[in-house]
């Protein structure tokens, strides 16, 4: 069986498509030719793949995407629902995501911003001591991710809570859901940390209504996309002092344009897209049990429920 490997951005055998023939020796692997004919491929493994594959491969029966999020895939034009699509759970991605959630909430609750700057100042002083209570995590999506995110943070004694759009259930963490629990979910948050996939009804979730609703002197953490956010109104609330720090991670347009606000504004830590990353060798391994299973008529996790658009 021949299966394709299509992807945007890696053209380097050596990179996916050894490995995974490594690991997959009894299937034929074809890297996609961007000037090329379709191959009538019925399974592909994919990484932001180009725009007319399903216009040009038809057969597809499954695609796997070596990633979680999977809304580049779902805009891709020519999808049908005869194509049943496959996410990565995790492949080290969460642990990732809660040291960065960690690091990010530290500075702020710790004052360790503060205190590199007292260096620079060769000033010895010590700030007020932490008040855990005064620093409400909320952390919204609650799947591998955000559960990771959530659970690691409780564990320093936080308050954490986090939200999600069906009903869940977490150890030391107090969990809302649905619209009707959004608001209350808000209003006792300080630091709001996104680790929502992309959909049509969490795009622009990021916005002033929302952050009108957090506690004074919030803090936004973003891991999950660009497109979860406003710019402007989170540039008008920092302003504003509303929101006390901004620590993001995606941005609707990458790499960040050098010209934006967001590199010279003294609330907004900028990273480029790096909070967490698929790691190779679990990223093969689970892709690969994936597409083995999937051949054997077995069940296969991480289906992708189009109508969640996750």
């Amino acid at each position: 069986m021949q299966i394709l490997f299509a992807s945007s951005h890696t053209h380097d055998p050596d990179v996916w498509i050894n490995p995974l023939r490594k690991a997959l020796p009894y299937l034929e692997f074809v890297q996609w030719d961007e000037n090329g004919d379709s191959i009538n491929a019925e399974l592909a493994i994919v990484w932001n793949p180009p725009t007319q594959i399903f216009e040009r491969e038809k057969n597809l029966r499954a695609v796997f995407n070596l990633g979680a999020g999977v809304d580049a895939i779902l805009q891709r034009p020519g999808l049908t629902d005869n194509v049943a699509i496959y996410r990565l759970e995790d492949a080290g991605m969460a642990v990732q995501m809660a040291e960065y959630a960690t690091w990010a909430l530290l500075r702020a609750s710790r004052n360790f911003d503060a205190y590199q700057q007292q260096q620079q100042q060769k000033n010895w002083e010590r700030l007020p001591d932490i008040q855990r209570d005064a620093w409400p995590v909320g952390v919204l999506g609650l799947g591998v991710m955000g559960g990771r995110v959530a659970q690691t943070l409780a564990g320093f004694d936080y308050p954490v809570a986090g939200w999600s759009r069906s009903a869940k259930q977490l150890d030391g963490v107090e969990t809302w859901a649905g619209d009707e629990q959004f608001a209350g979910f808000l209003a006792r948050t300080r630091v709001l940390i996104n680790t929502l996939p992309l959909t049509s009804e969490t795009h622009s979730i990021l916005c002033r209504k929302t952050f009108e609703q957090l506690l004074p002197g919030a803090c936004i953490i973003n891991m999950g996309r660009g497109e979860h956010l406003v710019e402007q109104d989170l540039l008008a609330m920092l302003d504003e002092g509303h929101i006390q720090q901004a620590t993001l991670d995606v941005f609707a347009q990458e790499p960040l344009p050098a010209d934006h606000p967001f590199w010279a504004h003294p609330g907004v830590t900028v990273t480029p897209h790096m909070s967490a990353a698929s790691l190779r060798d679990v990223t093969i391994r689970q892709t690969a049990e994936k597409v083995r299973a999937f051949i054997a008529g077995e069940p296969v996790s991480g289906l992708v429920e189009r109508n969640r658009g996750y």
